[in-house]
């Protein structure tokens, strides 16, 4: 009975050492993982980072430290450094604009692994300690905007709108590839319900500006844009949408408490699950994965609850159905018959994967009759200027 026993204890005890890949309790306890964040919890994009970073290391077990409103300028190496400094094993960066500064990092603390969400440049800098990572957010953008076309169906029968008015607004940050690939997929996923849509686009020229983002939501309003939606980080559009009875389609989680009336849905990237395999990698002395892409699949493409309140009838299942489609490749984002480019459709397209300084393609990315988003690179290389979306201000 003694030696069952024995054996018993000692399967829980690996047990217990492999939920912590590896250590002991305590051992996990002392790792500890650091973060650099672009803003602060006022911004929609870093809060995500920020749930995600201390979720992931609660369910580690490891300690978080976490550095919030960090410039994309030599403070991001600096505060790199002070997380090494302070006994981290493990530093992310959020902002795309942290990237040669965590790569300098990188390079001098070659002990220390590091990881960057939206970077470009790991799979070419090919360094043993420094990973990129994001996710295929296009899907989730795109299963937003099938609520956003059902949405403007709904007004078009209930007569508030012709379908020629169909008209969507969207603030973007800049025309970078995340940006527009992110404003492309909502607008195809509503132009797959709703085949009249159109869509207006304007830069604010910055990822947090809630007066800039709240004027350009408004400007798209006053131009008659029947539904907004953006990828910018404050409550500057949502607002301005509440303000003015205008449906809202969010990012980077709900803003229903302060929308009740217009917000509908929103989808986000959840960094947990990437952030528990990086770290725990780290602790366990193995390399990252060089670009690493979330999907539906891991759970890192997720969507809000709807809210039923502003959504049009049938939101929910029609996105569930949609979902089943992405999932088992029965639709495709960008699939090229269903947009158009100076009027014709595209069969090759020359993507800039691995980034140079004059920006040239240089990997086929269409086969198979559609677009393949990063699956080449992790991060967004779709920067196509398809039919049917007004750029109204590309100074960004």
């Amino acid at each position: 009975m003694k030696k069952i026993l024995a054996v018993l204890l000692a399967a829980v005890l690996v047990l217990a050492l492999a939920a912590c890949g590896g250590k002991t309790n305590d051992e996990a306890k002392d790792f500890k993982a650091g973060f650099i964040f672009l803003h602060d919890e006022n911004s929609t994009y870093d809060l995500n980072f920020i749930n995600a970073a201390k979720q992931a290391c609660e369910n580690l077990g490891v300690t978080p430290i976490l550095k919030t409103n960090i410039d994309e300028s030599n403070d991001c190496y600096e505060a790199a450094a002070d997380l090494v400094d302070s006994g981290c094993g493990f530093v992310f960066a959020d902002s795309f604009g942290h990237e040669s500064f965590m790569i300098q990092a990188a390079k001098e603390f070659p002990d220390v692994q590091f990881a960057h969400a939206t970077g470009t440049r790991a799979h070419t800098e090919n360094l043993p300690n420094y990973a990129n990572a994001f996710a295929s957010i296009y899907e989730g953008r795109y299963l937003a905007g099938v609520a956003a076309g059902l949405k403007l169906n709904q007004m078009i029968e209930e007569g508030k709108i012709t379908a020629e008015e169909a008209k969507i607004g969207y603030v973007g940050a800049f025309t970078y590839a995340e940006v527009i690939s992110g404003y492309t997929s909502f607008y195809l996923g509503a132009k797959s319900i709703c085949p009249s849509a159109t869509m207006e686009v304007q830069f604010t020229g910055s990822w947090y500006d809630e007066t800039a983002e709240k004027e350009a939501a408004t400007l798209l309003i006053n131009d008659k844009c029947v539904l907004i939606s953006q990828h910018a980080d404050s409550m500057g559009a949502p607002t301005a949408c509440e303000t003015a009875g205008v449906p809202n389609v969010s990012y980077n989680g709900s803003t229903q408490s302060a929308c009740p009336n217009t917000f509908i849905v929103s989808s986000r990237i959840d960094w947990t699950p990437y952030l528990e395999y990086a770290i725990k990698a780290a602790m366990e002395g193995k390399e990252v994965d060089k670009d690493w892409t979330g999907t539906l699949a891991t759970a890192s493409v997720v969507l809000t609850d709807v809210n039923e309140t502003a959504a049009a009838p049938g939101t929910v299942e029609k996105i569930e159905e949609v979902k089943a489609g992405l999932e088992d490749g029965s639709i495709h984002v960008f699939d090229t018959a269903n947009f158009t480019v100076g009027g014709e459709k595209l069969d090759s397209y020359m993507a800039d994967v691995d980034t140079d300084e004059a920006y040239q393609g240089d990997t086929e990315v269409i086969t198979d009759g559609y677009f393949h988003e990063s699956e080449f690179r992790s991060a967004p290389y779709f920067d196509l200027r398809i039919d049917g979306i007004t750029l109204l201000n590309e100074k960004f």
